[in-house]
């Protein structure tokens, strides 16, 4: 867990020089108090019910992790996936949201030391996440195209696998 925090703090680190049209100093969560925690926190949970929809297709419990600790009303393996997937997913909407202009300050509301997206501002992110979600690519063992959000699937296949010792489990990597 300590390695999985300070590698995050290192790629947070970059966001000043990535994005264009706002400013990040430090990740804040609860209530995230500007426009890129805003978006971080509010894609993060959609890439969170994203993952945990595709667990549900697998025989895993989602409630058992191997990374992060269990907790009432949490479920803890689609936190585990959904981290392998942050960068590729969340980060990349995050970026084309705010580089290209897709997302502006109107787009969020300020209200007692936070900063949220108002409707407009989350049908404009929902779009996106959308969009990524379906992004195709070539599955090499496959031989097929599949979606990014099939991935996910797969990545729970490839743990039932190593639980009932078909594969030795090796966690998601970018063939592309």
């Amino acid at each position: 867990m300590q390695r999985e925090g300070e590698s995050w703090k290192y790629y947070y680190q970059t966001f000043p020089k990535i994005l264009k049209f706002f400013e990040f100093h430090s990740r804040v969560r609860r209530p995230p108090d500007n426009e890129i925690n805003c978006l971080i926190s509010f894609l993060n949970s959609l890439l969170y019910t994203a993952v945990l929809t595709e667990l549900y297709h697998t025989q895993l419990n989602p409630s058992v992790s191997y990374l992060h600790e269990p907790f009432v009303r949490r479920f803890s393996l689609a936190l585990d996936i959904s981290e392998m997937f942050k960068p590729l997913i969340v980060g990349r909407s995050l970026f084309n949201l705010v580089n290209k202009r897709i997302i502006k300050e109107e787009n969020f509301r300020r209200d007692l030391n936070s900063c949220l997206l108002n409707d407009s501002g989350k049908r404009i992110v929902l779009k996106e996440f959308d969009e990524r979600l379906n992004l195709t690519v070539d599955h090499p063992s496959l031989k097929r195209r599949i979606s990014h959000k099939r991935l996910f699937r797969l990545e729970g296949y490839k743990i039932v696998k190593h639980v009932i010792g078909d594969a030795k489990y090796e966690g998601f990597r970018m063939w592309w």
